[in-house]
């Protein structure tokens, strides 16, 4: 069985009835979305998506300035 990393879930069925319910029960977490009970895909609300690419872009400015650093 393939693992579910979101502490929500839902079916595609569930997904094409009320997106936007999905989104406000699971309060900015990511939700999977299954297919025949096995993960297909992750729903993450915008504003998550956003701070994900902010943390991953921060962490890549740390590891090239601690590269900057250990040269000098």
């Amino acid at each position: 069985m393939d693992p579910i990393l979101a502490r929500f879930s839902a079916s595609i069925s569930e997904l094409k009835r009320n997106p936007s319910a999905l989104l406000q029960e699971a309060e900015g977490s990511p939700i999977t979305i299954l297919n025949h009970n096995k993960p297909t895909a992750y729903l993450v609300p915008a504003e998550t998506y956003e701070a994900l690419l902010e943390m991953i872009e921060d962490q890549d400015l740390g590891i090239i300035l601690s590269g900057a650093k250990a040269k000098i």
